[in-house]
């Protein structure tokens, strides 16, 4: 039996056929003034990074603009309590190649930076995050190599932000805790998540 697995880029782009206008002239190798409004407006940004281990791809949320803009060039994300695994960071200092998608709730637009980064404990980054008296632990700081939008299909298809609450039959982490590990007590874990968050959030 034909292996049905496309292997050269010239096949691919015979599949797909020729990509449109708007496809290409939307690249910029900066931070544009409405690529930054844009992505100034977002509380919510998907982090993915390669390290030697493999890819890794990570939420990332603030109750405010979840990046800074310190140039047109530069993006810091500040690294916010988590559970310290710290697979996004160990990638970023093992190979230092960066991609975020940055969403706002209702848009089913898309946009995102690819580039590079590296983490950063200078004390005037991480104090540009004070809140509180709280500072993060590092800040990563992000080269724009290129910014676009991404085709709002996905969203659209998906019916993201007309949908509905739809959770009500997923498992808690508790439980997919508990899978894991038979004798973990993953309700336990669900009914004291609420009140931990609350008191660890930075």
């Amino acid at each position: 039996m034909p292996s049905h697995r496309i292997t050269d880029i010239a096949a691919l782009e015979a599949l797909y056929g020729t990509p449109g206008e708007a496809s290409l002239i939307k690249v910029a190798d900066h931070l544009t003034p409405l690529y930054a409004k844009w992505i100034m407006t977002s509380r919510l940004c998907i982090v993915s990074t390669v390290g030697p281990s493999g890819t890794d791809g990570s939420p990332r949320g603030d109750d405010g603009p979840v990046v800074q803009s310190l140039d047109p060039k530069t993006l810091l994300l500040p690294d916010w309590r988590g559970n310290n695994r710290m697979d996004t960071l160990r990638n970023i200092v093992a190979d230092g190649r960066i991609s975020l998608l940055f969403l706002v709730p209702g848009s089913n637009n898309v946009i995102r930076v690819n580039g590079t980064a590296i983490v950063s404990v200078a004390p005037d980054l991480l104090e540009r995050f004070g809140q509180a008296g709280r500072l993060p632990r590092s800040v990563v700081v992000i080269t724009v190599a290129e910014v676009y939008s991404q085709c709002a299909r996905a969203l659209m298809r998906a019916r993201v932000w007309g949908s509905g609450d739809e959770s009500g039959d997923l498992p808690g982490v508790g439980d997919l805790l508990a899978e894991q590990k038979a004798d973990f007590d993953g309700a336990a874990y669900d009914a004291a998540w609420g009140d931990r968050a609350a008191k660890t959030m930075w």
